[in-house]
């Protein structure tokens, strides 16, 4: 098949997909080990303004923890975790909100209004976009600090800026009734937004290419996986850390009415291109079941 052959069939397999989705919301959390590489970070938002064009409404939620490590660690503070959730001090979220809500997200907004987007950057303190409560302790006794679980999410806000072609892309800061600031993981953030919204899709694009039943081995990848069997994994231990907030994000967006999830490898080149636009995808679908 020649290469002309080969574009023309590319485009005419997306055809239907492009029908199907515009119109509809789709929620992309953006990983920060997926976006160190300034290549594919360019990839990833290139992908992400063709799905505006088109004619779907993409909220863009970032995370952006190794450059949080990073800057803890000039600072000589330590950075400590439990089941996946970043332990805040006050000095640790001092560094959250000015890694996150200044540095990485006007850096993604940048890049993507110089290649095209029409994108704005927020945190969940602009309109009280999320509101949130303190995160009680773990089951273990241990208090994560300034963590924040989200009570309220701003649709309105996000509603009218999607009506309006903008690309909200968030930062995963909230805020309680008193005015401070909390850590949220950005998982938990997507889902949140995924399901407020009603989204069509949410997309967790990572530094893995999905769940594998043995993490050391991507020939074990599952490609689709409903709620209960996620459930059984983080039973069993097959599922584990980090990996844990981001597939209980993907079963409470699923639970809360969000057609499909699915955690891509954003260290490919047009990750969210493959997945929505071809028959094949890639990556892992988490379904109701």
């Amino acid at each position: 098949m020649s290469s002309h052959e080969q574009q023309a069939r590319t485009l005419v397999e997306a055809l239907p997909y492009i029908q199907k989705f515009t119109g509809k919301t789709i929620v992309v959390k953006y990983g920060g080990n997926a976006m160190i590489s300034e290549e594919l970070r360019k990839a990833v938002m290139s992908d992400i303004i063709l799905l505006s064009l088109v004619g779907i409404r993409v909220v863009v939620v970032h995370g952006g923890g190794p450059e949080i490590s990073d800057m803890l660690k000039k600072l000589n503070h330590p950075s400590k975790f439990v089941d996946g959730l970043r332990y805040t001090d006050e000095t640790t979220m001092d560094v959250v909100q000015s890694i996150l809500c200044g540095k990485v997200n006007k850096n993604l907004v940048a890049t993507l209004n110089r290649r095209g987007g029409k994108a704005i950057g927020l945190c969940g303190k602009d309109a009280n976009l999320l509101e949130v409560v303190k995160k009680p302790v773990t089951k273990d006794g241990v208090d994560l600090g300034f963590v924040g679980n989200i009570v309220k999410v701003n649709v309105k806000l996000l509603q009218l800026l999607s009506a309006d072609e903008y690309i909200p892309v968030i930062a995963p800061v909230g805020v309680d009734k008193e005015g401070q600031s909390y850590n949220i993981n950005a998982d938990t953030v997507a889902s949140e937004i995924a399901s407020a919204l009603k989204a069509e899709k949410l997309m967790f694009l990572t530094d893995v290419d999905g769940i594998r039943m043995d993490p050391a081995d991507p020939r074990t990848l599952i490609s689709a996986i409903s709620v209960s069997e996620i459930e059984e994994l983080i039973s069993s231990g097959v599922i584990t850390g980090g990996m844990i907030p981001k597939v209980q994000g993907c079963v409470s967006a699923v639970v809360n009415g969000v057609n499909r999830v699915h955690i891509l490898d954003g260290t490919i080149p047009h990750p969210i291109i493959l997945e929505i636009f071809t028959d094949k995808g890639i990556g892992t679908m988490v379904h109701a079941g």
